[in-house]
Formats: structure tokens, C-alpha cells, sequence
């Protein structure tokens, strides 16, 4: 069976206080309160900039030793430079984040939409990102999320199966869940599976801008894909799932959810039957 993690994008938030975190807590405090509840975080920050080496250190220290973080590439790399003459700003990027031992968990590649004007098609893409991939160091684990559903195809999860880097799988407005795609594709590449219950931003902040308490009802999708984690942990060595706040209004919640899923704790309908989901 796979080890699971299972935690929120992100572990700062101020509509949380007072409800993911007791009132008055500091946010120098978030993380530590965090840790005693979940065994891992996706770090959202470092997609906007390489963190500090000291700051890295401080995550560290505030964690149990069995903690796992998992970390966004930075933008310069997967939006700016779109992965050309990027080679200084991923060293520096993996030698902070190193810094955690082992404690680091996958590094995703997200990369936005792409217009035609940026590629023209996913094999223009593969001709980017390959290179790209063959010359990542040893020693890390890599994921890669996309958000042209047209390209998840064969050849885009082979390319990704020889280097052993993860695909993303998603739940996200732009692009379609596992079980929607066609039944032959194999999205296990690696050695983990790396899950993103992402949301779609533009609906739920019509709702909510607070993020402190459930705002819309995804049960039937959690377990669809509790369902799906079942069948992936008895194949792979680790599954990491992280809930963004965009997913449900308030990720805390999302996550408690899952588990509870997970352990049969929750009440509610029985899961869907084998014949209404693809099992890897």
C-alpha cells in the first residue's frame, strides 16, 4: 500500500484563524499548528519566488520529522522563461529547497494554458519540455501539470514514464478528472501519484473571498476520487493529495473529508460501483 499525504495548497491563510487555527494565533505560529494536524503541505509562495535559504530553515524547524513538503516550482521557470535559460534559477531554487532533506516532497511544474501562440502543438511542447526533463539532477522528485487537456495523450505520459516524473492529476475547471479521458490511458509515470483538487477559481470567488468555511458541495466528486486513491495506493509507493481553498471554499474541511473517506468514518451514500469509474 502507498503512503499517503494528504494536506491543503498552502498553510497561511487569515480566514482560517478561528477556524483551522485557534483565534489569536500568530502567523508565525500557522505552521506548527498545521503540522500537529496534517503530515504534509504543497507550499504555494515558492511559485512566486525563490524563498530565502533562512526561511526554508524555519519551515523546517517547525515540523516533525516526518513531515513532507511539497513545493511549486517558481514562475520565472514555468511562466516566464517557459523553461528556456533557466539553468541558475533551478539550481538555486533545488539548492534552497534542499535544505529540508527529507522532508522534501515532489516539485511540480505547473504550467498555464497554452495558446497557439505559445506553442502550436503538444509536440512543439514535448520538444521544450523533454530536454528540459533529461536534464533534471538525481536526488529529486519532479511532477508536471498541464492545463491543454487535448495534449494528455500516450505520448505526453510517456515522455514523463521515461525520466520517472510524475503527472498531475487534477480536478480543475480547465481540464477533465482521470475517470473523464479515455479508458486505455495510463497516468501512473513514477513511482507517486500527485493529486491537486483545485476548483474552479472564478465560480467559487463569486461565492466567497473568505475561505473559512465550506461553500459548495463536492462530496460526490471526494469520493470519486477516494475511490480512485484506493485502486492507485495498491499499485504505487506514494500518493500526495493537496486541496486548494478554490476547491470547496475552505480546504481545511476539503481535506478532513478525504480522510474520513478514507477510513470509512464518514457517513453518506455508498462509493460508485467498478463500472462507473476506470480503476488503474
Amino acid at each position: 500500500m502507498a503512503d499517503l499525504r494528504i494536506g491543503t495548497s498552502a498553510f497561511s491563510d487569515k480566514g482560517w484563524v478561528g477556524t483551522f487555527y485557534p483565534k489569536g494565533t500568530q502567523p508565525g505560529e500557522f505552521l506548527s499548528h498545521y503540522a500537529s494536524r496534517f503530515k504534509t503541505v504543497e507550499l504555494d509562495t515558492t511559485y512566486y519566488a525563490i524563498p530565502p535559504a533562512s526561511t526554508v530553515e524555519g519551515w523546517n524547524r517547525k515540523t516533525p520529522a516526518d513531515f513532507v513538503f511539497s513545493a511549486k516550482m517558481p514562475q520565472v521557470i514555468t511562466h516566464e522563461k517557459v523553461l528556456v535559460d533557466c539553468e541558475s534559477e533551478l539550481r538555486e531554487f533545488l539548492d534552497v529547497m534542499s535544505k529540508l532533506g527529507g522532508k522534501l516532497g515532489p516539485l511540480v511544474l505547473q504550467f498555464g494554458y497554452f495558446n497557439r501562440a505559445a506553442f502550436r502543438s503538444q509536440k512543439e511542447f514535448l520538444a521544450r519540455l523533454e530536454p528540459f526533463l533529461e536534464k533534471l539532477p538525481e536526488g529529486f522528485r519532479f511532477a508536471v501539470e498541464i492545463r491543454n487537456q487535448e495534449w494528455v495523450d500516450p505520448r505526453l505520459l510517456d515522455a514523463l514514464r521515461r525520466r520517472n516524473v510524475g503527472f498531475v492529476l487534477t480536478d480543475q475547471s480547465r481540464m477533465l478528472r482521470p475517470w473523464e479521458y479515455p479508458p486505455d490511458l495510463d497516468f501512473l509515470t513514477s513511482d507517486f501519484t500527485y493529486i491537486r483538487l483545485l476548483g474552479d477559481r472564478k465560480a467559487i470567488e463569486a461565492v466567497t473571498q473568505t475561505w473559512n468555511k465550506v461553500v459548495m458541495d463536492r462530496e460526490e466528486e471526494l469520493r470519486l476520487w477516494v475511490k480512485l486513491i484506493d485502486a492507485i495506493r495498491r499499485r504505487l509507493r506514494h500518493l500526495f493529495l493537496y486541496a486548494n481553498n478554490h476547491y470547496q471554499g475552505y480546504s481545511p474541511a476539503t481535506v478532513e473529508k478525504v480522510l474520513s473517506l478514507l477510513t470509512g468514518e464518514a457517513p453518506g451514500p455508498p462509493a460508485p460501483s467498478d463500472d462507473q469509474l476506470r480503476l488503474f
